[in-house]
């Protein structure tokens, strides 16, 4: 236990001295774990038209908001969308059904201030998976229009630095293992429930979700996209950390919104990441 609180504790203070870099600096009554991205959290946004659902997005392990969604957050905010993050699961490292539960929970605040009746969600690896738990088994099929994951753990990865560290301070990493007893009940049957539209971003040359291919979900192709960046961006280098940062992803992450269903496979996106 002192080992767990140890990692956790270094693990914020190099995210903090991070947003430090950045130039973000936390108010005096708060923590820096709790800052939002820019363009996130306002309370007061009502979608319109245009945008009907807000957008919730989900963090990777490890990750905080501030960090996470730094480049995307803004995105969506100047495109019209009401923006939410938050931190779950000291650092996103307790068991996946229990963090489920605080994403339906703040899925709920979510539906309550803004009177949507269904949200749209973006997440970033454990983040990207983690949302089918709550769709699946809490609820959820009904309040989220659009899921889109961001290089997401849908079918766990065989890297195995993820053992070790899943065993000492971090349950969500075993949940995410290849295999995993989590991973087994979340992908038997459909893996894509009725409700939502699944959109997959995954890159060849993510390090840490292997193979990559565990990402992709099946489904039927009026609900299910799944994309791999270099199947049209060729020289798209974006690996699995900083995927949430690619230029690339986020034509992507739009095109899902704002198109009738999932991401619409024939879209080509203006190749501007990183070569």
């Amino acid at each position: 236990m002192r080992m767990r609180k140890t990692v956790r504790f270094l693990l914020a203070a190099a995210a903090a001295a991070t947003l430090g870099l950045t130039g973000l600096a936390a108010p005096a009554s708060a923590s820096v774990l709790d800052i939002p991205p820019r363009g996130a959290n306002d309370w007061s946004c009502k979608p319109d038209a245009a945008h009907p659902q807000p957008v919730v997005l989900v963090n990777g392990t490890f990750k905080l908001m501030a960090e996470n969604w730094a480049k995307l957050s803004p995105k969506l905010k100047e495109e019209g969308y009401c923006v939410f993050a938050f931190n779950y699961g000291h650092l996103e490292t307790d068991p996946i059904p229990q963090s489920a539960v605080e994403l339906r929970d703040f899925v709920e605040a979510v539906r309550g201030a803004t009177g949507a009746a269904k949200v749209d969600i973006v997440g970033h690896s454990q983040g990207g998976m983690l949302p089918r738990y709550y769709v699946k088994f809490l609820g959820g099929a009904d309040k989220v229009d659009d899921l889109v994951g961001i290089v997401p753990s849908n079918h766990g990865t065989k890297n195995p630095l993820a053992i070790p560290a899943g065993w000492t301070i971090c349950p969500s990493c075993v949940d995410q293992q290849y295999g995993s007893d989590l991973l087994k009940k979340l992908n038997e049957g459909t893996e894509t429930p009725a409700g939502p539209d699944y959109t997959v971003i995954t890159t060849k040359y993510d390090e840490i979700v292997v193979p990559y291919t565990s990402a992709l979900l099946t489904g039927p192709a009026e609900h299910v996209t799944n994309i791999v960046l270099q199947d049209k961006c060729p020289l798209d280098l974006y690996m699995h950390d900083q995927a949430t940062k690619d230029p690339v992803v986020a034509q992507w992450v739009l095109n899902a919104l704002q198109h009738e269903g999932p991401a619409d496979p024939g879209f080509q996106p203006r190749c501007i990441g990183r070569a």
